[in-house]
């Protein structure tokens, strides 16, 4: 019983390859954009930054490269790895489209697009050459699953681990789908006298709820691969991880039946997805983190060679878990919402990030330097666990979210020193995401350097 997925040696490698760039870009971009963020809201260094205006727009870009980009492009490199060699075209015309979309959407602040908007899942700069990168990008996504939902390869008729992941994959394309429909519902339904904020909060509400799931699901796939890939083998058989993916998509078919029961505007519509995040999004994880913890406490230390893997997958299960029970917290609209969702993106960003580290070599990518690999989990979940407790605190004390500057109000030495650990872990994380970005570069330079030596000693020959 192995959690491996094979890796084809054909068209659908380059084209993973080619998604897995697009998501390695996106979280260049957003790191940029991170720095910037981080420091105005720092207190102090805050004053530096007087544009708050600049903090939202930085904001928007930033969440929308390392959360929606990022996500779907990995989730478009694993589809890409388990399909079938059908429609590959279809396949690369969706890639084309994305990455034409995402480079618009991060260049438009530097064109002096402005109006940013912090709607929830999906913020938005009201500027037409935003929304057009947005809607490229959307639709190259929509691509992408239509190819990923015609290319499924049969799982089999004997449930093995490699059959339960390629199980997992398929569940996150069908939710991704049915958040697909759920966006392109709301955009029917949604009346047109709203303007501004409220409507693209409305807009993207269902769906980015829905995407959530996906997020998870995707998480989960990874999770099982990487406690194999590091000799930590949870005590789970495929059936029943079969079985938990199956439950972790269940909730997602409440999706349309919302949708039919409650018009778009209705309170009932917009509790009913709260409610379907908080509870239907712990029936898989919660049971399948505990059986990857309990294969890391038996297995010991990690197979020679994986290190990074399982600092990864130890650091995703505690950044997701912290992020959990922290949305107990939540109340009012202060900075204990961000440190919720902090929480939990960056447990499913380091799930990929361990992921990269074991796909790099095996899409001939190269193979990233152990000791910093291996660091740089640490490094980036330590500080961002700082940052996460510094949001929680400061939220306690009534700091409110989406704000920067003197317009957060810290008026007591606990709302500063909360802001202040949320600045220094979010520095910490900051050096840790760019160590992620600068093992990836010498793993692909190495490759290179690698491929030079080879072809130099073979004309020499």
């Amino acid at each position: 019983m192995s959690f491996d997925l094979p890796i084809p040696d054909d068209g659908r490698r380059r084209l993973a390859t080619g998604w897995l760039y697009l998501g390695l870009g996106s979280l260049l971009g957003s790191g940029v954009f991170s720095v910037l963020l981080v420091l105005s809201r720092t207190p102090y260094v805050q004053d530096v930054f007087p544009w708050v205006d600049f903090f939202r727009v930085a904001l928007v870009v930033h969440v929308d490269l390392s959360v929606l980009v990022w996500f779907l492009a990995f989730g478009g490199a694993l589809w890409s790895l388990n399909s079938t060699a059908r429609m590959e075209q279809l396949g690369w015309a969706a890639l084309g489209l994305a990455a034409l979309g995402t480079f618009v959407m991060a260049s438009a602040p530097f064109t002096g697009a402005g109006g940013p908007l912090m709607s929830n899942y999906v913020p938005v700069l009201r500027d037409p050459l935003f929304l057009g990168g947005l809607s490229l990008f959307a639709a190259g996504v929509v691509l992408l699953v239509l190819r990923s939902m015609s290319a499924i390869p049969p799982v089999g008729r004997w449930i093995e681990g490699t059959a339960a992941l390629r199980f997992g994959l398929n569940t996150a394309a069908v939710s991704a789908a049915l958040a697909a429909m759920a966006f392109g519902w709301t955009l029917v339904a949604v009346p047109r006298f709203l303007t501004g904020e409220p409507y693209f909060e409305l807009l993207f509400w269902g769906g980015g709820h829905v995407l959530q799931f996906t997020w998870t699901l995707l998480m989960l796939v990874a999770w099982l691969w990487l406690a194999d890939a590091s000799g930590a083998r949870p005590p789970v058989t495929p059936r029943v991880a079969l079985f938990l993916f199956a439950l972790g998509l269940a909730a997602v078919f409440c999706t349309p039946v919302i949708y039919l029961a409650f018009p778009v505007t209705s309170p009932h519509h917009v509790k009913l997805f709260t409610w379907l995040m908080q509870y239907g999004g712990s029936l898989a994880s919660l049971p399948l983190a505990l059986a990857v913890l309990i294969g890391v406490l038996r297995a010991g230390r990690a197979a020679p060679g994986t290190g990074p893997q399982r600092a990864a997958l130890i650091c995703s299960i505690a950044l997701f878990g912290a992020g959990g029970l922290i949305g107990f917290a939540i109340h009012g609209s202060n900075v204990i919402i961000p440190a919720h969702y902090h929480g939990s993106i960056v447990g499913v960003t380091l799930a990929f990030m361990g992921l990269t580290y074991h796909l790099l070599p095996r899409l001939g990518l190269g193979e990233a330097p152990a000791r910093l690999a291996h660091a740089q989990p640490y490094v980036y979940g330590g500080g961002q666990l700082l940052h996460v407790l510094g949001l929680l605190w400061s939220g306690g004390y009534g700091v409110q979210r989406k704000v920067a500057g003197s317009e957060q109000g810290l008026e007591h030495v606990q709302q500063v020193a909360g802001m202040g650990l949320m600045g220094l872990g979010g520095l910490v994380a900051i050096a840790g995401g760019f160590m992620f970005l600068y093992a990836v570069y010498r793993a692909l330079r190495d490759r290179k350097g690698l491929r030079t030596e080879r072809k130099g000693l073979g004309n020499a020959m």
